[in-house]
């Protein structure tokens, strides 16, 4: 796959991207954040590593709690934004997350807020697991935020209308094998705009077997930002914890 021609090196690349998720709940991801160091308590030497970054405001609240962040992201222009503020404990890159970043460079690695499964196949899914536990120091620590599928595609909201700073955005979604499918259409200026997304439905079952292939242990399951018990019929939330098995 040429990761410059795909569906979401276009459209996370879009300053219209940060328009429709422009009002993402900050305060939710720092509760998460603050539950989240609260159970793995990293230290404040450690280095965490945020993959898939977005604009950064994982890397940006991690890192006002005190620890050493780098953000990377595949999108110049969300990189571009984090970079306005970064410090000496606070770096942002252009990184495409199926390759390794820096070998054995961080003690934790975190995936917010379902940014896994944007491939066509398993194989590129592997090889991202993979590369994260290359990245990952001796027993270092994988966080996997990511949807829960089974509701998901039980409570699918097929076509939702949005309109934010004078944009109306038409979104339509539908479950096509195996990936949830989001149509993104809207109009500025007189010009037609379409734009998709699309992320595999991936279950707990099919993540312990993508997990099995790689030197990734998982070692606990939350089902939403509180880290009550995972359900596959209630939670909101699949977060996954792993760590590097040695040896």
């Amino acid at each position: 796959m040429n990761k410059n021609n795909t569906w979401f090196a276009s459209w996370f690349d879009s300053p219209h991207y940060h328009i429709l998720y422009k009002h993402r709940d900050y305060k939710e991801a720092e509760f998460f954040l603050k539950n989240l160091t609260d159970f793995l308590r990293p230290k404040k030497s450690d280095k965490i590593l945020d993959l898939a970054c977005g604009s950064g405001r994982h890397s940006i609240f991690l890192n006002s709690l005190g620890f050493d962040v780098t953000g990377v992201d595949l999108s110049p222009n969300s990189i571009e934004t984090a970079n306005k503020s970064k410090n000496d404990r606070l770096k942002f890159d252009v990184h495409d997350m199926r390759e390794v970043y820096q070998e054995e460079g961080f003690d934790f690695v975190f995936n917010m807020f379902t940014s896994f499964g944007y491939f066509d196949s398993n194989e590129e899914n592997i090889k991202m697991i993979q590369s994260i536990e290359k990245t990952l120091k001796p027993e270092g620590v994988f966080v996997l935020d990511f949807f829960n599928a089974d509701r998901v595609k039980r409570e699918l909201v097929k076509q939702e209308i949005k309109e934010i700073d004078g944009v109306q955005f038409e979104l339509t979604r539908e479950l096509v094998d195996g990936k949830i499918i989001k149509h993104i259409e809207f109009t500025e200026q007189n010009e037609q705009f379409s734009f998709r997304e699309e992320v595999q439905a991936i279950d707990l079952e099919e993540f312990q077997q993508l997990f099995s292939q790689s030197g990734l242990k998982i070692i606990a399951t939350f089902g939403d930002y509180f880290l009550n018990e995972f359900s596959h019929q209630n939670s909101e939330r699949l977060i996954l914890i792993a760590k590097k098995i040695n040896g």
